[in-house]
Formats: C-alpha cells, structure tokens, sequence
C-alpha cells in the first residue's frame, strides 16, 4: 500500500526535491506552501500527478490547517504509513531578526503541525531545524560540534538574530517530548548552509554571488564578514536524502537530533573565485561592504551520528553543486 507524505513547505528548497523524491516511488505527497520563499516553478513539472496534491495554504493559517487534517483523514484509509515532514521556516536572512515572525512560524504552528500529526494517527514526524541552533560556536579543533555538544547561545542579549536559533531549538524539545510519551515516533535534523538550483531569491550567499556576476559582469560584493568567514554546503538533494534514510531507520527515529552536513569547508572568498572560475570569470572584483553581527566564522558539523545510524553519506560534491547552480540561475 502507498504511504501518504505530508509536507509543510513543500515548494522550496527541500520540501521541493522530497516531493519529486517521493514521486519517484509511487507514493502519494500532499503539500503546501505560501510561496514565502519559493514559487510553484519548483514542482510544476509535476502538479498534474494524480499522486501530487498540492495546496497554496499557509502553516500559520488555523483555517488551512483545519482543512489539511480533513484532507488527511480522507486519505488515510487508502494508504499505509502517513508521515508528516515539516519544511516550513522563516529561513530568509533578514527575517533572522524578526522575533514575532520567527516565533509564529517556527515554534507555535510547527507545535501545532505535529500535534496534528498525532492526531491524525501519523507514523512519523520529521523535524527540519537548523544549525543556527549552534550559534556562534558552531566548530571545534575535534571536527565539528557533535549533536550532544553542549549549546552555546552566545551574545543573545545583543542580537536579535538568536531568535531564530532559540525558536528552532524548542521545536526539537517538542520533538522528543512526543516521541519520548509514546506518541509518535521521529527526530529533528540540524541541517547547515543547504543550497539549491531553485532558490528563487539571492538571499543566500551561492545564488548572491552568481546573481551578482551575471548583473556586474566581474564584480561582486560581499560582506566584511566574509574575509574571514568559511562554511560547508549541504546540496538538497543530499540534505532530502537524509530525510528519507531516516525515515526509512526505525531505529533512529529516537526524537533525537540528527547533523546533516557535508566535509566539504570552503572560505566565502574561495567560494567567490571558484563561482567566478565556473562562470568564465579570469580575475573578479571583490567589494567587501557592510557587517552582519553574530555571524560565526565557521559552521562545522560533525555527522558520525547520522552515518552510523544509517546509509547516508554525501552524494553531489560542492562543485557539481555549483555547476547545477550556475546553470539553472544563467
């Protein structure tokens, strides 16, 4: 029998590619999104599936969600396992320093989404955090901060920006308080720095920069930040793989939290010359303007946990990332 995947977030950057992922097997996937931060382009090519049914409601929206338990319950006799996978966030950058905004989605409607994933009698919860949630020490000289580390919120007085980690951080309490009662079984997923093809918007530093050189021929600009700054990139199709290998691990779904990163560290410099290099660039001009507070220098994960516990490992390296990147954005 099909299983039913319910997704929050289901147009962007992960929610997108486990749609398409799901397809692939002859489930059936019911999504939704506000198009926040995402478009219907990323699942067009497939909402004329019979098995995709796809809804413009948002998570925050007591009316949508009263409506998707319907929808739920009226499927549910004709399929096997129903999981619950929530993609949804106040993920843009800027929207980092809104507290009421962060709040809203991220801690009370995600509480709400998964206890209706209880009461519709779902398997499965899938968490999707974050590793903000790591804050300024977010690496060590021990390759990378381990799930069990010790968290450290630093400067939360003075930004705003912690807001969005601290959020994300309760939802994983939520988590393991309802696996821990017995009420459904799943885990959370410290995700870091994913990136996509279909990033709609340049917020995030990749589609920047190729944005930025397409716009300025050679010339692209960066924060103060990013002379120093370095960071891995977690392409989604691995980040969806993740998803999928543990919610195909029983074992696992504990209500723990679960890195999923790549070993792959890079500078933002090197990043920009690398970009520049794909894109036929010789020597670009790099402008550095402005600073971002409560920025770590590094974000490095440690991802033992999750490889241990199950068969995932990295499959799309950061420059076949780039290139799919470069491609889809020219």
């Amino acid at each position: 029998m099909k299983n039913l995947y319910v997704i929050s977030g289901a147009t962007g950057m992960t929610g997108s590619e486990l749609v398409h992922q799901f397809l692939k097997t002859g489930d059936t996937v019911l999504g939704f999104d506000n198009f926040f931060a995402s478009s219907i382009d990323t699942v067009e090519d497939v909402v004329g599936n019979p098995a995709f049914v796809f809804h413009e409601w948002d998570l925050d929206n007591s009316e949508h969600m009263a409506s998707l338990k319907k929808e739920v319950l009226s499927l549910k006799e004709q399929h096997g396992k129903i999981v619950y996978i929530n993609c949804a966030a106040v993920v843009h950058t800027e929207h980092f320093y809104e507290v009421e905004h962060t709040y809203t989605t991220n801690v009370v409607s995600m509480r709400a989404f998964l206890q209706q994933a209880v009461e519709v009698g779902a398997a499965t919860f899938i968490n999707c955090s974050t590793s903000e949630v790591y804050s300024m020490q977010s690496w060590n000289d021990h390759g990378g901060v381990k799930e069990d580390d010790f968290l450290v919120l630093a400067t939360a007085e003075h930004s705003q920006r912690t807001s969005y980690a601290v959020g994300k951080l309760m939802t994983e309490f939520f988590m393991k308080d309802a696996v821990d009662k017995g009420l459904i079984k799943g885990c959370s997923i410290r995700f870091a720095n994913v990136y996509s093809k279909h990033e709609r918007f340049a917020k995030h530093i990749i589609p920047h920069i190729i944005n930025q050189f397409i716009q300025g021929g050679g010339n692209v600009t960066l924060l103060e930040n990013s002379k120093t700054n370095k960071r891995t990139f977690l392409h989604n199709i691995d980040s969806c793989n993740a998803v999928i290998e543990l919610i195909n691990s029983p074992d696992a779904l504990d209500g723990t939290v679960y890195n999923v990163a790549t070993d792959e560290e890079i500078s933002i410099v090197d990043l920009t010359r690398t970009i520049a290099k794909k894109m036929g660039i010789e020597k670009p001009e790099i402008v550095f303007e402005g600073y971002r507070a409560s920025d770590p220098e590094r974000r490095l994960l440690n991802t033992d946990k999750l490889r241990s516990r199950t068969h995932w490992k990295p499959q799309v390296s950061l420059s076949q990332g780039l290139d799919l990147c470069i491609a889809s954005i020219k």
